[in-house]
């Protein structure tokens, strides 16, 4: 797709400046609209996504430094150029603070608004360089699905590459939405058994009485609606790779029969009586700590040690941030090219909100709020308020002066109970990211206002 004609709004109830803007820039490749008031256009903020925007500083209905901040908050990577009649230090500076680009003074000096609107091109181009470079870097990084500059990946990625062809058994450990089956795919990928099939089961997902006969298989008549005779996964992926997801779920009864299968390479149909030979490697996952649950006696000892043969941890997303940027970027490839878009990346406060964000889901999670962001979006960037919107929490933005606010983008979900976990350092992330308002770190954290005051009271950080 190509860049596409950057957008330059104009706000001054000049119509005579603001016909002169229009002409001038429209002749140097930007599509404009013009608005005379800045009330009701800021009501299309959301919609109308501009590349730039000349905002008359002494606009009547409401100033031109409010309507400043409220662009930026909006879409922080419009570029703002104010006008005046009436310049002062003390206005040009306020501006400048406000993350104005530049201050211009009428009657329009157009050699100079010439070079203001090249340096938004400029900046356009900049950006999308820089969005472009990340999406491949993101590329360079990817490892059979994973993707991670991180040293931590980095390191998990040899050893797979170095164990895949050897490993028979493996254990694959670590938080939910952490990428178990991309680890377990793989090895089955970079082992000898690549042309062979991958089947994966998901332990937690069958009634207990059932599990022998999705092993194992059975024959016809052994039990009631047993009418034709079927092969269990065993059986299935028999010279391929077993991955069996969340084995900790597994029932204990199951677990001398698993044991006897992955050590010895036999399995029995249910309701017959000879036993079969399949050869195979079994790949397990789970979310517990497989220890613990043998020292509860939920999990067999000898059976956890033949699984635990060679274990690949996989960290939670809070232990290497540094690539959430990438990660970020190849979901954004991934969710534009999906939906037909041309959204090429985040801006800088939307990549701030990411990479400090608690993610107790981890990259699913990201993931998942990526795809909800550039599903519901038209713009080219995702703005910190896409973000808060996919995140679960619409951010209000309120004028001090004037009130105006705008709406959230969806429904917030129910607060989760007050007695509910969040961490110091999940609170402390989120605080500094939503600049200290509450209301808004609550309803990130998908808790109730006064759950969040008992939480702060409770950490000692009610006062800072």
């Amino acid at each position: 797709m190509g860049t596409p004609t950057p957008l330059l709004l104009v706000i001054d109830n000049d119509r005579s400046a603001s016909c002169g803007v229009e002409e001038f820039a429209r002749a140097r490749g930007f599509d404009v609209i013009s608005r005379s008031g800045a009330a009701g256009t800021l009501d299309d903020l959301a919609s109308l996504k501009p590349d730039a925007a000349f905002v008359d500083l002494q606009a009547p209905d409401i100033g031109g430094l409010h309507v400043l901040r409220l662009i930026r908050q909006v879409h922080p990577t419009c570029e703002v150029v104010l006008m005046t009649g009436e310049a002062s230090v003390d206005s040009a500076i306020e501006a400048v603070k406000l993350g104005a680009l530049d201050y211009i003074g009428k009657p329009l000096d157009f050699e100079r608004m010439s070079g203001l609107l090249e340096t938004v091109r400029h900046g356009i181009d900049r950006r999308e360089r820089l969005l472009a470079a990340d999406s491949a870097l993101a590329s360079k990084f990817e490892f059979y699905g994973m993707i991670g500059r991180s040293p931590v990946m980095q390191e998990l990625f040899d050893t797979i590459r170095r164990l895949a062809p050897h490993v028979r058994t493996a254990l694959i450990t670590g938080e939910t939405g952490t990428g178990k089956e991309l680890v377990a795919r793989a090895l089955h990928r970079l082992g000898a058994r690549r042309d062979r099939r991958f089947v994966a089961f998901n332990c937690s997902a069958i009634a207990d009485s059932l599990f022998e006969s999705e092993f194992f298989g059975h024959n016809r008549g052994a039990f009631t609606g047993a009418t034709e005779p079927r092969p269990g996964l065993f059986e299935h992926a028999d010279g391929g790779t077993l991955f069996l997801d969340e084995i900790g779920e597994l029932p204990v009864s199951m677990q001398p029969k698993l044991l006897r299968a992955v050590e010895y390479g036999e399995i029995k149909r249910v309701g017959a009586s000879e036993s079969r030979r399949v050869d195979l490697r079994v790949v397990a996952a789970t979310n517990r700590e497989l220890s613990a649950e043998v020292a509860a006696g939920r999990f067999r000892q000898d059976l956890f040690y033949r699984l635990n043969i060679i274990e690949f941890r996989l960290p939670p997303l809070r232990e290497h941030r540094e690539d959430i940027s990438y990660l970020t970027a190849s979901f954004v490839k991934e969710f534009s090219r999906q939906f037909g878009k041309s959204i090429v990346g985040v801006s800088p406060g939307a990549e701030r909100l990411l990479h400090n964000a608690p993610w107790p889901g981890n990259v699913r999670q990201l993931r998942n709020v990526i795809e909800r962001s550039c599903m519901a979006t038209d713009a080219r960037i995702l703005t910190e308020r896409d973000v808060l919107a996919a995140l679960g929490g619409g951010r209000a933005i309120v004028d001090e002066s004037t009130a105006i606010r705008t709406s959230t983008v969806h429904q917030m979900p129910p607060p989760r109970p007050a007695s509910v976990d969040v961490t110091r350092e999940q609170i402390e992330h989120v605080l500094q990211q939503v600049g200290g308002n509450r209301s808004a770190a609550a309803r990130f954290l998908g808790i109730s206002r006064r759950a969040l005051y008992r939480r702060l009271d409770s950490l000692g950080l009610r006062a800072s």
